[in-house]
């Protein structure tokens, strides 16, 4: 039988699937390799008068700009530190999370930490970012705190560099690590119960059944997962930084995609920010390959 027979008898069968997922390959198509035909611009000078095929073709002299720039270590190095500290901190939050609930005997208590932790991410980002504008200005509720404890003189925490980092992930650990800990959490119902009865009648305690089996339980699932976050390494979220970051806290702040936005909204220097994207996502791309390639040698999760 041939591919093609195959494939004709596949889709008559399976035809609701297929139509369940048409629009999801739509949404893709559209809005995400159909916007593609515009990374030429990154290799010309792009002018809207003279459209995508009008505009001079530049090469890599956009690129070259790009890595000869007074920013560039800079917006790659913001970029990176501040993906390994999500990565650092926020990943394994979640993972602990669901840990520590799973170990709630207390069917009441339990629910109300988990509505507790997953509320913030249902909390706009703006009201996020002002939340924080609010609790940590110069007369803010944390400064209060902090001098009526320990006498300590007001520290302006988001228009100083050296907190940035600190206050970025913190703030995304608060609003995501409930949401983060859901997959977790059904990750680990999946696990029999009769590995657990075993482990007790083996002596085994609750530390030792969640680090013998729990933990091992959901470490394909740990393991896709990182693999995805990795493939978004380069991602930081701009949409908050954008929010919180100011020219005085440009020098921990300024990552690629906010650059990316300066230049090609602000400046409208369409070219230049394309190949600083196009840079940006091709580091992605390399970053996913090798990721999946290390999980694929553990055995424990791919995604290919």
């Amino acid at each position: 039988m041939g591919f093609f027979t195959r494939a004709k008898r596949d889709l008559k069968l399976n035809k609701h699937v297929y139509l369940m997922l048409l629009p999801v390959v739509l949404y893709y198509l559209i809005f995400h390799y159909g916007p593609m035909y515009g990374l030429q611009i990154a290799f010309k000078n792009y002018s809207p008068a003279k459209g995508f095929l009008g505009s001079a073709w530049v090469g890599f002299v956009h690129f070259k700009d790009f890595f000869d720039s007074f920013y560039f270590w800079r917006i790659l190095k913001n970029t990176l530190i501040l993906s390994f500290y999500s990565l650092l901190f926020f990943f394994p939050a979640g993972i602990v999370l669901a840990l520590l609930l799973n170990e709630i005997r207390n069917t009441r208590f339990k629910q109300a930490i988990q509505t507790i932790t997953y509320m913030p991410h249902f909390v706009s980002l703006v009201v996020i970012v002002g939340i924080m504008f609010d609790f940590l200005a110069r007369d803010g509720f944390v400064n209060d705190l902090l001098n009526g404890i320990f006498g300590m003189e007001p520290i302006a925490f988001l228009n100083e560099a050296g907190w940035f980092r600190t206050l970025y992930v913190g703030s995304d650990i608060w609003q995501n690590i409930g949401w983060s800990s859901i997959i977790f959490l059904a990750a680990i119902s999946s696990i029999d119960p009769s590995l657990y009865e075993a482990a007790r009648m083996d002596g085994a305690g609750r530390w030792k059944q969640s680090m013998h089996i729990t933990f091992p339980g959901i470490l394909p699932t740990v393991t896709i997962l990182l693999v995805l976050f990795i493939g978004k390494f380069m991602n930081v979220g701009m949409e908050k930084i954008l929010l919180m970051y100011n020219p005085i806290t440009y020098e921990t702040s300024d990552v690629i995609q906010t650059y990316v936005y300066r230049k090609g909204i602000l400046e409208a220097n369409y070219s230049y920010s394309a190949a600083v994207g196009l840079f940006n996502a091709i580091i992605s791309f390399i970053l996913l390959f090798l990721a999946n390639g290390l999980a694929r040698r553990t055995g424990e999760g791919k995604l290919w």
